[in-house]
């Protein structure tokens, strides 16, 4: 089972190169200020470069669960998308994908399942353009990997690996095959987080000196549902890891407003951790007796938050919680030398409020609407009511799928290559060697090799139709 996998017990395959980096790391901890990982070289680097073009775009899904099921009929929906192949190790969840598909309209996807092999199997027989892989954490790394190798660009969700040699792995497979692995970082597309960005990058808030993200998310009921997260899974990473599991979330649109691996870099990160309680607590309220919860001991903090400087002089704040009862939210705020932003705010109709300088004084923040309406990315305008009605997350999931497809469709350059989705999830595995040293700070890998000072363009793209 994928629990005794991550315990220690039957360590093999896909899952044991991260656990037993965690148990060396715990025997012999590095120093507090590390250098950054020998660079894995690749063949060339794949800043700038696009997706080969495609007409029609063939999508391979592995991993049919919550996540992965709940996205299969978003990535149908896109125009000029065909999902030509399904897998899940659990080969019903595969049938059932391919008979939801069929029924909605769109030709039946070939079955794949019944075994953790079997999406090489899929990989082998099935000449594929895009690879989403939706399976739990541990997986992501191997399967990513395998997409590229089978010549297919890869989308992963978070994190697209667990430990920093596996970062480097995956974008060196990237720049030897030439072919894109991107974090699926649906944040990143919210309409508030672009809105945000482009104010930033026209010079509302003035310099930018420092961004503040998140995951605050009330997991609790899920956690404990045996029924959603298959083998407890998700659970289980509570008792092996204290570490910012979703660094990215809050991370991503932060670095895209500071134009991260495109002018700026994050240098070092320094994490913190509260004390592991809420689990504990929910599970001592609400658990009966027999729940299979009792066997754990949870170890990853409540809270944990990161912070993180930049080449530029800025610094970024992370916050991670999905143990305790607070309501949802993102953070996402921004500041520099004229004005700041606030998201999740019960502030105008957008939920985020502004206060910038000459237009704002008397210490009174004004809602975010008018300006949103000003900046508001052309994503939003074109597909955005597209997007409410076919994706999740308030839309954001299909806006992110239609932006992948069209970008293969076109022959562009990917919005989130594969240095973004390294440095985005490289605070997981660091803010947990920085947390067993006592919050040391430690350096942040430099995935671009020195190119993160080239100024290109990223997520404040051009507007493109649709083929």
């Amino acid at each position: 089972s994928r629990r005794t996998l991550l315990t220690g017990a039957g360590l093999t395959g896909v899952g044991a190169v991260g656990a037993l980096g965690a148990s060396a790391a715990a025997a012999a901890p590095p120093p507090a200020v590390r250098p950054a990982e020998v660079p894995i070289p690749g063949k060339a680097s794949m800043i700038g470069v696009p997706y080969t073009q495609r007409d029609t775009v063939r999508i391979g899904l592995i991993g049919l669960g919550a996540r992965g099921g709940s996205m299969a009929a978003g990535w149908a929906a896109v125009p000029g998308a065909s999902v030509d192949a399904v897998c899940d190790i659990r080969a019903d969840r595969a049938t059932r994908t391919a008979d939801a598909l069929e029924q909605e309209g769109s030709p039946r996807p070939r079955e794949f399942g019944g075994a953790d092999t079997s999406f090489q199997e899929m990989l082998d027989e099935v000449e594929l353009d895009l690879v989403y892989i939706a399976t739990p954490w541990e997986f992501h790394y191997a399967q990513g990997k395998a997409a590229l190798e089978a010549g297919a660009n890869a989308v992963v969700e978070l994190p697209v690996a667990c430990e920093v040699d596996e970062l480097w792995d995956l974008v060196a497979t990237s720049e030897k095959t030439g072919r894109h692995l991107s974090l699926s970082e649906n944040t990143c597309y919210g309409r508030n987080e672009l809105a945000m960005m482009r104010a930033a990058h026209a010079g509302l808030f003035g310099d930018v000196t420092n961004g503040h993200g998140a995951y605050l998310h009330d997991l609790r009921p899920l956690l404990f549902d045996e029924n959603y997260y298959t083998d407890h899974w998700r659970r289980t990473w509570h008792t092996t890891h204290n570490r910012s599991f979703y660094a990215m979330h809050g991370l991503g649109p932060i670095a895209n407003a500071m134009d991260i691996n495109r002018g700026d870099r994050i240098t070092t990160i320094r994490a913190t951790a509260t004390a592991p309680r809420a689990l504990a607590d929910y599970r001592e309220r609400f658990m009966p007796a027999d729940h299979p919860s009792w066997e754990d001991t949870y170890i990853k903090g409540d809270l944990v938050t990161c912070l993180h400087e930049t080449e530029l002089g800025r610094v970024i704040r992370t916050e991670h919680d999905v143990s305790s009862p607070r309501p949802y939210s993102r953070i996402n705020s921004l500041a520099g030398t004229r004005g700041a932003f606030e998201d999740y705010v019960p502030v105008g109709e957008s939920g985020a409020r502004i206060y910038t300088e000459p237009d704002h004084g008397d210490d009174v923040w004004r809602p975010f609407d008018s300006y949103r309406e000003e900046f508001d990315h052309w994503l939003w305008r074109t597909v955005g009511e597209e997007a409410e009605e076919n994706g999740g997350h308030g839309g954001i999931d299909y806006l992110m799928q239609w932006r992948f497809v069209q970008c293969i469709r076109l022959g562009l350059v990917p919005d989130i290559d594969v240095y973004d989705s390294a440095t985005w999830c490289a605070p997981v595995p660091l803010s947990e060697e920085s947390i067993n040293q006592g919050g040391a700070v430690l350096e942040m890998p430099d995935f671009t090799r020195g190119r993160w000072a080239e100024v290109r363009q990223g997520m404040d793209s051009r507007e493109k139709e649709m083929p």
